[in-house]
């Protein structure tokens, strides 16, 4: 699974320009092949700050996303930031649960 997450810090007289294009933004994404997991967070400790997160079955599935016309209009409202936006990718190699839990509840 790879993680993609970009903040965007908005300048105030874009906020309620951005805030619409990033809500309508993130139905299309949602549908795409392999995105697992989409959305849309505002900051509460900082309203002018905006998180876009999706979760991808594979590398695959986000290099075609990343290539996509659809794309292209994320690259724009990052453009509608105050400063260069935070954009990262995270590889996960493994999920675990209870199991890790009770593993590490019984170590002594």
């Amino acid at each position: 699974m790879i993680i993609e997450s970009v903040r965007i810090v908005v300048r105030p007289a874009m906020y309620e320009e951005l805030r619409r294009a990033l809500i309508a933004w993130v139905g299309p994404t949602e549908v795409e092949p392999g995105c697992i997991k989409c959305q849309i967070l505002q900051e509460a400790n900082d309203p002018q700050v905006f998180s876009y997160g999706a979760h991808w079955r594979s590398e695959h599935d986000l290099l075609r996303h990343v290539r996509s016309e659809h794309y292209k209009r994320l690259l724009a409202l990052m453009d509608l930031g105050d400063r260069p936006p935070l954009v990262e990718f995270h590889t996960v190699g493994e999920t675990r649960g209870l199991d890790l839990i009770e593993r590490a509840r019984t170590m002594s």
